[in-house]
């Protein structure tokens, strides 16, 4: 089991609802396939440095797992497929960044 994060941009022209199923319909695939969950952040409506399929800006999501390495072909593939996400990026977090993380978290758990 390996420690993964994605970070996801999805249309900004998407309802609430929208994003919320699009958001459900990724955790969900995740923990069919083994995967389990550490964090969830959503970012809200950001500018974007340069537009993307002419859009000035998009939403941004941030999942937090640990799951088996052959979970992620599938996983981006449903991203490519997925007409609401706009770009994504999925990184394998080693050591440091494990702990990084785990600050970025207790400092946003403090501030809230």
């Amino acid at each position: 089991m390996s420690n993964y994060e994605t970070v996801f941009i999805l249309n900004p022209v998407l309802s609430e609802t929208q994003i919320e199923e699009t958001v459900k319909k990724f955790e969900d695939f995740l923990k069919k396939n083994g995967a389990k969950m550490v964090a969830k952040e959503d970012w809200g409506l950001k500018k974007l440095a340069y537009p993307i399929q002419n859009k000035k800006s998009g939403f941004y999501h941030l999942f937090e797992f640990t799951g088996p390495g052959e979970v992620i072909t599938p996983y981006e593939q449903e991203f490519k497929r997925d007409e609401r996400i706009m770009r994504f990026l999925t990184v394998k977090l080693d050591k440091h960044a494990i702990e990084w993380a785990e600050k970025r978290r207790t400092k946003l758990k403090a501030k809230a």
